[in-house]
């Protein structure tokens, strides 16, 4: 798959997930209204969350996706978290908020005010929406992660491309909620009791909030900015390593720009003999070796310096974080140059080596 279809396929993604939420919004909203459930209500308000995020989401791949300028010469790539960030608030405050409310409300009142068949039918026909929504983000996970030689939930857990992440966590949440509120519905039809519909309002709050939880702190790991999985820097390190001229390397970072945007700087030791012209084409050699096998890396900075004695053979590592992060995955593919900026010799084209 090329770079181009990749970020295509994201945008289509999140395009489907917005159409689908806006309609069963309707539906849910309608049926909540005329049988007076407090669950269909609040499924009605998780729909309306869902689609307010899926526009934002769109906002920010399309505004993510700028070309690099004067004043923004990494580009805009960051800001796609920002309205991720702002989507994560929405269902916190928005959908979660009302379910939780409506929940406490109707257990307190105890009032159903119509008839549960329309609820029945809205849940089932809403079911089957999602589930065509969901199976269109699940076959982009899997298509990217096994893209990147690991597995659909350590890309979904690491992955830079946190839209994806948001549409398939949102989908999976609304079918959760739907069966949350059958079975709520169900229980107060049998027994007459509203509690149950109350008890799955709530419950419905609570998935979103653990929702709006998880895509929250993702997007902040990301703007505050976060290194690549430790795998990869393992691999930059060697590259740039195995250069004729290079001695060793003494300090490597490396920062996700954005979805599909890396950020290379190494202080590399190059060998005493090394001429000018030597360190030079070294420095060619590694941004062509780096580009090619991974599009995504955007940026490379080298910073020739002579090592301390007694420094060691390998990178600091100034970016190690907790947890089995080896064989995480980058994100989505680097679609191309920004704003001509990126390295003039490496491909724009180039499909990972399965490695991420």
């Amino acid at each position: 798959m090329s770079e181009a279809a990749v970020k295509n396929e994201s945008v289509g993604t999140v395009v489907v997930a917005g159409a689908a939420n806006l309609a069963i919004a309707v539906a849910k909203l309608v049926a909540g209204i005329l049988s007076g459930s407090a669950a269909m209500l609040s499924e009605a308000a998780h729909s309306v969350a869902d689609t307010t995020t899926e526009v934002l989401l769109y906002l920010a791949l399309r505004r993510g996706a700028r070309p690099a300028d004067v004043r923004h010469p990494f580009g805009y790539g960051k800001e796609s978290y920002v309205w991720a960030f702002l989507a994560a608030l929405f269902t916190f405050v928005a959908g979660a908020g009302f379910a939780i409310t409506h929940g406490v409300t109707t257990i307190l009142v105890h009032e159903h005010s119509g008839d549960y068949l329309i609820s029945y039918v809205v849940l089932a026909v809403s079911f089957a929406i999602e589930s065509v929504s969901l199976a269109r983000a699940v076959r982009q996970v899997r298509g990217e992660s096994r893209r990147w030689g690991t597995t659909p939930r350590r890309f979904l857990r690491l992955t830079a491309d946190t839209t994806v992440k948001a549409v398939f966590l949102e989908d999976s949440a609304a079918l959760i909620g739907l069966l949350i509120a059958g079975v709520g519905l169900g229980l107060s039809q049998w027994t007459g009791d509203e509690l149950f519909d109350g008890i799955a309002s709530i419950l419905i709050g609570l998935l979103l909030l653990v929702v709006a939880a998880i895509l929250a702190r993702s997007n902040i790991s990301l703007l505050v900015g976060r290194a690549v999985p430790e795998r990869l820097h393992r691999e930059i390190e060697r590259e740039l390593a195995g250069l004729p001229t290079v001695d060793r390397v003494d300090t490597l970072l490396t920062m996700q720009l954005g979805p599909d945007d890396i950020l290379v700087a190494a202080k590399v030791d190059f060998r005493d003999e090394a001429t000018g012209a030597d360190i030079e084409a070294a420095a060619d050699e590694a941004e062509r070796r780096l580009t090619d096998r991974y599009p995504e890396i955007g940026y490379v900075f080298l910073d020739p310096t002579r090592s301390l004695p007694g420094s060691g053979r390998h990178a600091r590592r100034t970016q190690e974080v907790p947890g089995p992060v080896g064989d995480a995955p980058l994100g989505t593919a680097y679609p191309g140059p920004v704003g001509g900026t990126r390295p003039a010799d490496g491909p724009s084209d180039q499909e990972p080596d399965g490695r991420g």
